[in-house]
């Protein structure tokens, strides 16, 4: 299936590895340039070489809060635009709900909350101008049903779901869909270092689900969240 996207430029975050790395490609092999970034220049460059075409990799932690501006004013200056966001970054460290410090919420609404948003709002103008663009957040399932061991995650990625909303009213009538893609075990890094165990996805066909939520195809589609998570969430939500 032809996504209709050869050709936009994409810039998507915390990209080295994981899921980050996964939509990277997807993206790539639908002809799109990709611009990565991550903290580590090593590992990045190597993520990069795996990328099917054009790609620019910017060593840097997107959680900085004048990283977004700087991502964004970069992947202008090289590629001459930018259609396509795919916001992602580090999950917080495990914790119950009342042993939580303000320090680590503090740490953890900055990462996973703020960052997006930052994200976002330096994108959008770039977006606007074109008269087109796609918003993709990697979040969680646990904006469905909360994780009882990630009382960080819950309340963070939460909260940028509820602005995520709001922003895909503000933004439908310029051509400007956002969405959430929310994930539930896949076999990443990350999986591994929370002790992860059952059935897992293939990263591979997450980052699949992020192209078609960032296609020509899905014009409609916007305030919503994808859960990618082998029916793990029981809710009916």
């Amino acid at each position: 299936m032809d996504l209709g996207i050869s050709g936009k430029v994409a810039l998507v975050t915390a990209s080295s590895k994981g899921l980050g790395l996964a939509s990277a490609q997807a993206l790539s092999a639908e002809g799109c340039p990709v611009v990565m970034c991550a903290r580590s220049a090593d590992v990045l460059s190597v993520a990069a070489a795996t990328l099917a075409g054009e790609s620019l990799a910017i060593p840097i932690d997107v959680t900085e809060e004048g990283a977004p501006a700087e991502l964004v004013r970069r992947t202008v200056e090289r590629f001459g635009g930018l259609d396509i966001l795919v916001a992602n970054a580090g999950g917080p460290p495990p914790g119950r709900s009342l042993d939580l410090t303000d320090e680590q919420l503090r740490a953890a609404v900055n990462a996973n909350l703020l960052t997006s948003v930052r994200l976002v709002r330096e994108s959008v103008p770039h977006m606007r101008a074109g008269g087109w663009g796609r918003v993709c957040l990697i979040t969680s399932s646990s904006v469905k049903q909360p994780i009882r061991s990630l009382a960080l995650s819950n309340t963070a990625r939460t909260g940028l779901w509820a602005w995520a909303k709001t922003a895909a009213m503000d933004l439908f009538e310029d051509g400007i869909t956002v969405n959430l893609a929310c994930p539930g075990s896949h076999a990443t890094d990350r999986m591994k270092e929370l002790g992860a165990t059952g059935p897992m996805g293939d990263p591979a066909d997450f980052g699949r689900v992020v192209a078609f939520m960032c296609s020509q195809s899905a014009a409609f589609m916007t305030g919503t969240t994808v859960l990618v998570d082998g029916g793990s969430t029981v809710g009916l939500q």
